[in-house]
């Protein structure tokens, strides 16, 4: 059936409207300038012009859209600078004068290129002074007056800096065209008239420079004339690079004089380096490899030192070290001096050092020894100390200022035994007959003639490590000389100075482990605790001590004094080298012995296992026979170093 004519007009005008609307869209996708309508997703088209583009068109390139749909640049200038100038452009067609931005665009070019100056119009400040003219408050025009400003400053203090003086002059001509320029046209030109008075003088100094005056006195030399310009003009680079010139040249002269070892004209130019640039990096540079090199010479001087040591020739060694100290007091050249002058007073020892010395034609050793520090000490009592007597005194200093060293310990049976046997020495015990030995049932020392060396202090047989007693003074030094002989060496009995400085061990107190009972077990002393074989006990002795013996112990079965010596101040006494004398006038002060031609009584040091406590100071000394025999005298011995 056909449609109704209603439907079929309805149908018409529907189909007419889809189509219109089709149209419309194709015209205003394709051609919107039809429409006069530019669609917001459309892209926008740079100006290909020099003239400034329309305001809403600048704004748009450089707000809201992308570097894409900017399109091509308008010159090869960067993308800043171009927008920049724009602005520039902009603001001056906003005043209604597109000539200014003409001119600031034609400036930026000019300056770009270097031209800031110069004759003609087309130079930067021409062209800014003409926007200047014709827009004096503009802003962009006042910033570019103060942008050259600022460039002319800059361009004149560089030329000055380099002695370009006429460069320096153009920009200053240039800078007094600007406005609020005058304080800086003020200060470049007293710059320009120091710079005038300055030419010369830097060609002076040149001239100098190829004569090879340097430094030197007066004011003739490159030096003085630097010093100069740079008093007139502080900022003049050429004399600021001349007076480095001069300054090389005195590095040179220093690092020359210290690779032929003379240090004295390295230092002396180092010094006129440090006047001329007190803070430069060439100075310091030059300091460290001179110091490097005297480093490597004093190590090399070192070493030579020590093979000068090692062969025994101290003198040279000495020599050697301190040439190595002058070029720089290392804490190495501080040691090996130590070492030197250990090896003058100590053989090569150093003090605390166990020492014994190989026999030279039997098999064997001489007693262990301790090398005793030098120094000096107080020798005798005070007039305070308790138990002191006149033979004491008067206390007088005793300087020990050559080395030597002491048996660790009394010598023993043993070792007077290998001596009797190696050498037939008979000594006085067996020569004269007895000695004097403790009885038990008196509790009293007591002559018997049948005791010898072989025995013990009560005349019994010996152990192999007692210390040996029974001995005289004459058995000693024949036992010392033995030694002597075996060794190649000087052994001898202590002096009596050197017992005591040795007995005290450093200390000043009446014993060395201090005052009264010591509170630990040191020597074998008199103790109130110490019982005989018949139980019997000391009537003066030192009160609560108890070291278990009643008689010598066998030697170093206590503790060693400061100075490393056992049994120095107990077990037994011991014979030294002196004479006896009643006090200590006229004595000498050297710690040598005090000896008198043809004397026969000697001096016994140290306490021993019967003596009382005052008997064990270190100040006490006894006289007795040189053939006397004794259970409570033994003796060691010395070695001079």
């Amino acid at each position: 059936m056909p449609p109704p004519p209603t439907f079929t007009r309805q149908h018409a005008i529907g189909g007419a409207i889809g189509v219109a609307l089709l149209v419309f869209a194709l015209v205003y996708r394709f051609f919107p300038q039809a429409l006069h309508m530019t669609p917001a997703h459309a892209p926008a088209r740079a100006s290909t012009q020099l003239a400034a583009p329309a305001p809403a068109a600048v704004h748009a390139l450089t707000s809201t859209e992308s570097e894409l749909q900017a399109g091509p640049p308008i010159s090869l200038a960067p993308a800043s600078v171009i927008a920049a100038r724009a602005r520039g452009r902009v603001l001056a067609a906003r005043d209604g004068n597109e000539r200014i931005g003409a001119l600031l665009t034609k400036a930026d070019e000019a300056a770009v290129q270097g031209k800031l100056t110069g004759e003609g119009g087309d130079t930067a400040i021409a062209l800014v002074l003409q926007a200047a003219e014709l827009a004096p408050e503009d802003t962009h025009v006042r910033a570019a007056l103060s942008n050259l400003h600022a460039r002319l400053f800059a361009d004149a203090q560089q030329a000055l800096a380099t002695n370009d003086i006429d460069s320096a002059r153009i920009d200053l001509a240039a800078l007094k065209k600007l406005p609020d320029a005058d304080d800086d046209a003020r200060n470049l030109t007293a710059r320009i008239e120091a710079a005038d008075r300055v030419r010369p003088l830097l060609e002076q100094a040149a001239a100098a420079m190829q004569a090879g005056r340097m430094e030197g006195a007066g004011e003739d030399n490159a030096l003085a004339i630097y010093r100069e310009v740079l008093t007139l003009d502080p900022e003049n680079a050429v004399a600021r690079q001349g007076l480095e010139q001069v300054q090389h040249a005195a590095l040179d002269r220093a690092l020359s004089a210290a690779a032929q070892n003379d240090d004295a004209n390295a230092d002396a130019a180092l010094a006129d380096a440090a006047r001329i640039l007190p803070s430069s990096a060439a100075l310091s540079d030059t300091r460290s490899r001179i110091l490097a090199m005297r480093s490597q010479r004093g190590a090399s001087l070192l070493s030579q030192a020590q093979s000068a040591l090692d062969a025994g020739n101290l003198q040279l060694a000495e020599k050697l070290a301190q040439q190595a100290q002058a070029l720089g007091d290392s804490v190495q050249v501080q040691a090996f001096l130590k070492h030197v002058q250990d090896a003058r007073a100590y053989s090569s020892y150093r003090p605390g050092q166990v020492i014994s010395d190989p026999y030279l034609d039997i098999v064997g050793n001489a007693p262990a020894m301790v090398v005793i520090p030098l120094g000096h000490f107080q020798m005798g009592a005070p007039g305070n100390e308790r138990g002191h007597y006149s033979a004491e005194q008067p206390q007088h200093e005793i300087d020990i200022a050559h080395g030597f060293a002491m048996g660790r310990s009394e010598v023993t049976v043993a070792q007077f035994r290998e001596f009797v046997r190696a050498s037939g020495y008979t000594p006085d015990a067996d020569r004269l007959g007895g000695a004097s030995v403790y009885d038990e049932a008196s509790g009293r020392m007591q002559i018997q003639s049948n005791a010898d060396w072989r025995d013990d202090y009560a005349g019994r047989r010996a152990r192999e490590d007692d210390p040996v007693v029974n001995v005289s003074w004459n058995d000693a030094r024949a036992y010392a000389e033995w030694l002597s002989q075996r060794t190649g060496k000087h052994y001898r009995l202590p002096t009596e100075a050197e017992f005591e400085y040795a007995e005290r061990g450093g200390t000043t107190t009446p014993y060395w482990w201090g005052e009264g009972t010591p509170k630990k077990l040191v020597e074998n002393l008199t103790g109130s605790g110490d019982r005989s074989p018949s139980h019997r006990s000391w009537s003066n002795a030192f009160n609560d001590y108890d070291d278990g013996w009643w008689g010598p112990a066998p030697v170093m079965s206590f503790a060693p004094n400061p100075f490393g010596l056992y049994d120095i101040d107990g077990n037994v006494s011991e014979w030294v080298e002196d004479c006896w004398h009643d006090n200590y006038t006229r004595a000498p002060r050297d710690g040598s012995a005090w000896v008198n031609p043809g004397c026969v009584m000697r001096v016994i040091r140290g306490g021993s296992w019967g003596s009382a406590p005052d008997q064990d100071r270190s100040a006490f000394r006894q006289a007795a026979p040189a053939d006397a025999r004794s259970g409570r005298v033994g003796f060691r011995v010395v070695r001079e170093l």
